[in-house]
């Protein structure tokens, strides 16, 4: 790719970017959220037209009028967002556009064929073909979008964030599926929030910021913290920040609770002013267990209390009692897309917008720009939609509805999936400074729990660790007592059926 240009009315989204891949290389585009990285792609894959810049794939000009023209030439993306047809089976998504037929008959045998060799080379046999992909969760759908690439063959593959939603062993697995890749030649542009990920699994990095191209190195002459400089253009300290976080009373516990399928049995206690972590592998059930704690999902038997008020709740009254959640899956469930940020921002708590029955829309601004100021929003106003922004500054829209509501517990699901360095570290310090509180500016002390399948987050934020697995949630241990090896080794050793007894102690 020389000289690709592209502009979005006054926003210049690339400008002149240069950037080449090799046969059996693997390429990490690395940058922050509005960097570039996933419009330069999306030129790559078809579905942008670039205004500037010539495309060349195998020494051929290369000018893809559309996704499917980019697949047939052997360009395969998968996008960090979704792009799957709910409404249709794992096997019709993974061969869409791509299905072999006879006389305009789709032969449905060799669709489920490659649908289940794809699924197999992914080492994930037990996704059904013909199961519907609204019905899997969004790491099993985001398996779905790997299988469909390798499905159709391809010379390029393009993974934006693949991992985002994935669980270690997951993580584990398509690395090694990459470097299979790698090994039969194909040419693999690897886009990724998480730079550990992308040391483990690039030959070289590229780096992106507003449009440009500022550095290009081979991996081994590029450390983390030189990539979050060059990406952010300066320094970043105090990755994990920790106050000092003095423990209140138990603000939630929750007894012996068990969902329709999951969680089968998890108990634990929350204070005021500390992060508790939920580990786990993929399909474990703990965001089965922050749903049901918020009223989203049927509970089948236990008991939540909330101060002390017990039994169980809808979310209305979970939010009346000062519990909000932040669900993983931002697109369908945390945000109203179609509305704009103000009304993201003050839906769920309107009281002081107005009165008899109005909201005036200068008071709601008022306080989404508080908000957006707070957390560094990247927006053009209060009234812009919320399906306009990055991935990341949707994300900040999501929290920031928490913290107008003011709620004492947070429940949050994979918060930084999907999300640049500096959002991250914003979202990081903000944990932190929620849990610590604030005495002398009148903040109190909140109680976070939180859903995370990465590793070292969990132990970089979060004060006591919980293993949940087959639904079964195990004792919450202190931070200092537990590392990567031991906390997976806990989650392996129960996935194989030890000591699957052990929650609740």
């Amino acid at each position: 790719m020389e000289g690709m240009g592209k502009r979005f009315g006054a926003t210049v989204a690339l400008e002149g970017v240069d950037l080449e891949v090799g046969r059996g290389e693997v390429l990490a585009l690395v940058g922050e959220n509005g960097a570039g990285k996933s419009t330069l792609m999306k030129v790559l894959s078809g579905a942008h037209p670039p205004d500037a810049g010539s495309i060349w794939l195998d020494g051929a000009p290369y000018a893809p009028a559309n996704p499917l023209e980019a697949r047939r030439a052997g360009v395969a993306m998968i996008y960090q967002e979704l792009s799957l047809a709910p409404h249709l089976s794992v096997e019709d998504n993974i061969l869409l556009g791509m299905e072999p037929h006879r006389a305009g008959w789709i032969r449905s045998a060799e669709v489920r064929a490659r649908a289940r060799e794809a699924l197999q080379r992914l080492g994930h046999e037990e996704i059904p073909p013909e199961r519907r992909v609204d019905r899997l969760p969004v790491a099993a759908q985001q398996l779905v979008e790997i299988a469909r690439a390798l499905a159709v063959g391809c010379r390029v593959l393009v993974l934006d964030e693949p991992t985002s939603s994935l669980a270690q062993a997951d993580v584990d697995r398509l690395f090694a599926l990459i470097r299979q890749l790698k090994s039969q030649g194909l040419a693999i542009v690897y886009i990724s929030h998480f730079l550990d990920e992308v040391k483990r699994v690039a030959d070289r990095i590229a780096v992106l910021r507003d449009g440009r191209k500022v550095a290009d190195e081979p991996a081994g002459r590029m450390d983390i913290a030189a990539m979050v400089a060059r990406m952010v253009g300066r320094e970043v300290r105090d990755w994990y920040p920790r106050s000092a976080r003095p423990v209140g009373d138990v603000i939630l516990t929750i007894t012996d609770l068990a969902g329709i399928e999951k969680p089968a049995a998890a108990s634990l206690e929350l204070r005021r002013g500390e992060v508790v972590g939920l580990a786990g592998l993929l399909g474990a059930g703990r965001t089965e267990l922050l749903r049901c704690v918020f009223g989203l999902d049927a509970v089948r038997r236990g008991q939540v209390r909330v101060g002390m008020a017990g039994g169980l709740g809808s979310p209305m009254r979970r939010w009346a009692q000062g519990v909000g959640m932040l669900s993983e899956d931002r697109k369908q469930e945390g945000l109203a897309l179609s509305m704009s940020i103000a009304d993201n921002i003050t839906l769920t708590r309107l009281e002081g917008l107005g009165g008899g029955g109005w909201i005036w829309p200068r008071r709601q601004a008022s306080a989404a720009r508080e908000w957006i100021r707070r957390l560094d929003i990247r927006c053009r106003d209060t009234g812009q939609k919320v399906a306009a922004l990055s991935g990341g500054n949707q994300q900040k829209v999501a929290l920031a509805r928490l913290l107008h509501h003011d709620v004492d517990i947070l429940l949050l699901d994979e918060p930084t999936r999907g999300i640049d360095v500096a959002a991250k570290a914003m979202v990081y310090r903000l944990i932190d400074q929620l849990a610590a509180g604030d005495p002398s500016q009148g903040r109190k002390a909140r109680a976070v729990l939180m859903v995370s399948s990465y590793l070292p987050e969990l132990l970089g934020v979060c004060d006591r660790i919980a293993v949940m697995c087959r639904g079964r949630l195990g004792p919450a241990r202190r931070r200092e007592d537990v590392d990567e090896h031991a906390l997976i080794l806990e989650a392996t050793r129960l996935e194989a059926g030890e000591d699957t007894n052990r929650h609740g102690e």
